[in-house]
């Protein structure tokens, strides 16, 4: 027992001594609480609509009213032109697009079912059916509401139904969402938390050193330690692409070309984190708990990967916009599934390279230093 006594405080006294693997392990922990706490919701909020009311009617407004009252939708965009909601849907301004149909009140006042028109995204994946569940309520408690006016019985009354077409995922498939999403983990994994690890390891083993001492100079190490994860990042992106064609049946509707143009912008920010990464850690153990802990994570909760970022604190809405992974994810899913182009994502793009050239323009900057 003493020897066990012993060696605990051995290994309590080597833990301790490692000032950066232990602050590791006592922030970490409590920034994956304060991100989980106020990100981690799976109620959707904030849903943005589209909304296109052809009847105008009293009985109309009173529905869009009960929509927007719900807490649960904002009315983004309104239009009388039924082609104009694909562009709102394309460009992300809005989730869903209501279409109240002409005839509408006629059929209430009429005792006849009167149909709503909703249009989905599905490549939104998880939310399109909690979406379609609220809509449903509302439906359901705006139909008592008019047989109770009229003081009669559902059977006689008709009421207000639903008619679902959801656009870009038809079948509501999980994994027509999910794959494009594990695509850009991927990336991320390998070229930044791997490409960190390598790094510091040639740092652990010395061949840093031996490398210093060559002909070679500074930018020239750096894109020779970083090329081969641009070769591997696309590769991977290859082999996804493959995968998601033939092994899931996932149609890429988009061009190929402005696929791997977006994957070459979201490269810059993945490689640029991974150099600085390798440029605060000491050893291997220390970069993959940075990698993970203070990189993959928090881009993981804020990008919109796990969590709505509706639902997330207007604080944490505005640090997302700053987190390239979720202008990647969110363009990625387009490009698959909905096939939009540069036209509609070119914001995106720009946001992705100026982020991908600030951080490694700083992580090159830092890179050089420890060089120097």
């Amino acid at each position: 027992m003493n020897r066990i006594f012993a060696l605990l405080l051995k290994e309590l006294a080597q833990l301790t001594r490692d000032k950066r693997l232990l602050s590791l392990l006592i922030v970490s922990p409590i920034i994956q609480l304060l991100f989980l706490g106020f990100a981690a919701s799976l109620d959707i909020k904030n849903i943005s609509v589209a909304l296109s009311d052809f009847d105008r009617s009293k009985e109309s407004r009173e529905l869009t009213s009960l929509i927007t009252n719900s807490g649960y939708f904002t009315i983004t965009n309104v239009t009388d032109k039924y082609n104009d909601l694909p562009k709102f849907l394309d460009n992300n301004s809005s989730n869903i697009a209501i279409v109240i149909p002409t005839e509408f009140s006629n059929k209430l006042l009429r005792g006849e079912t009167a149909k709503v028109q909703v249009i989905l995204d599905g490549s939104e994946g998880f939310t399109t059916a909690i979406v379609m569940g609220y809509l449903n309520q509302i439906f359901i408690k705006q139909s008592i509401n008019i047989i109770s006016e009229k003081n009669s019985t559902i059977s006689s009354t008709g009421g207000i139904t639903s008619e679902v077409r959801a656009w870009y995922n038809p079948s509501l498939k999980s994994r027509n969402y999910m794959v494009p999403g594990i695509l850009v983990l991927i990336l991320m994994i390998v070229t930044t938390t791997i490409s960190s690890i390598a790094i510091v390891k040639e740092k652990e083993i010395g061949t840093i050193e031996q490398l210093m001492v060559t002909p070679l100079k500074s930018y020239e190490l750096i894109i020779g330690k970083l090329l081969p994860f641009i070769i591997l990042g696309f590769i991977n992106t290859t082999i996804a692409i493959l995968v998601m064609r033939f092994g899931y049946g996932i149609e890429i509707r988009g061009s190929l070309v402005t696929l791997y143009g977006f994957t070459s912008l979201f490269l810059l920010t993945t490689l640029g984190l991974g150099l600085l990464v390798s440029t605060i850690s000491k050893t291997q153990q220390q970069a993959m708990m940075v990698g993970i802990f203070f990189v993959m994570q928090p881009m993981m909760y804020l990008s919109g990967f796990a969590f709505p970022i509706e639902n997330m604190p207007s604080v944490l809405q505005w640090l997302s916009s700053i987190i390239p992974m979720r202008h990647f994810l969110l363009s990625i899913r387009a490009i698959i599934l909905k096939g939009v182009g540069f036209s509609i994502l070119w914001k995106e793009a720009i946001i992705l390279f100026f982020l991908g050239i600030l951080i490694l323009y700083f992580s090159i900057k830092k890179f050089k230093k420890k060089l120097d």
